[in-house]
């Protein structure tokens, strides 16, 4: 999926509280990818397709040093990454084996990708983040990947942080995490999202000025046609 340029810059400006009410208004509760926390914080907020790699539990036969050479591999995946995708990992919430460490991370980086997203941990902590690469993660731990897990594939449907992420559905992510938006609803987020945050913009000035909440978050009649007004 190549996202539209348009729809990429209108959910740049979308926070992802603001997508998740969104999606709660659609019926969709669960898109919010626990435990994918920003590896620093002034990373900026995101937008991408989703590429999506899973790991397993770790099988002796399979998970060995050996595995990074074969044709399905981490390294291999890396290469088949195309630029503007977030990467999208499941780990199963494993947090004593990095997935990644400054290597692949650079390679990422040099590839266009714009983010590495994940339920688990990275590796070479100063390294990643002297790759400039943005990730969100659990946070960093010594062991590598084939210590706790198995790589088994990309480009097929995953569970990160209790979320279904399919490939090409949309993520974005900021200082409260990584949302998924289904690739179906993407258009329609990206529509009421910046409107959504333009009104809170405005609830806010009101309450700046002292305003009471009731009938004002969320607006009642009249306050919205108060809103309207100001925004001619």
């Amino acid at each position: 999926m190549s996202l539209d340029p348009h729809i990429r810059d209108a959910l740049a400006q979308v926070t992802t509280a603001t997508i998740t009410t969104q999606l709660l208004k659609k019926g969709l509760r669960n898109v919010w990818l626990r435990g994918t926390r920003p590896l620093r914080p002034d990373q900026p907020r995101l937008v991408g397709p989703a590429f999506t790699l899973r790991f397993v539990p770790a099988r002796e036969d399979l998970a060995t040093p050996a595995s990074w050479s074969q044709p399905r591999s981490t390294r291999a995946c890396v290469e088949a990454m195309p630029a503007g995708c977030i990467a999208v990992v499941d780990a199963m919430g494993v947090t004593d084996a990095g997935i990644f460490g400054d290597i692949l991370c650079a390679r990422m980086q040099q590839r266009g990708v714009a983010a590495l997203i994940t339920d688990g941990v990275v590796r070479d902590l100063t390294g990643v983040l002297a790759t400039g690469l943005p990730v969100w993660c659990r946070g960093a731990a010594a062991p590598p990947a084939v210590a706790g897990l198995t790589f088994v594939n990309w480009q097929e449907p995953i569970g990160c942080g209790g979320v279904a992420v399919f490939p090409d559905d949309v993520i974005v992510a900021d200082g409260d995490g990584a949302v998924v938006i289904p690739a179906a609803l993407v258009n329609e987020i990206a529509a009421a999202g910046p409107e959504q945050e333009k009104l809170e913009a405005w609830i806010m000035e009101e309450v700046g000025s002292g305003a009471a909440l009731p009938g004002l978050y969320p607006p009642n009649d009249a306050n919205l046609a108060r809103y309207r007004a100001a925004k001619k």
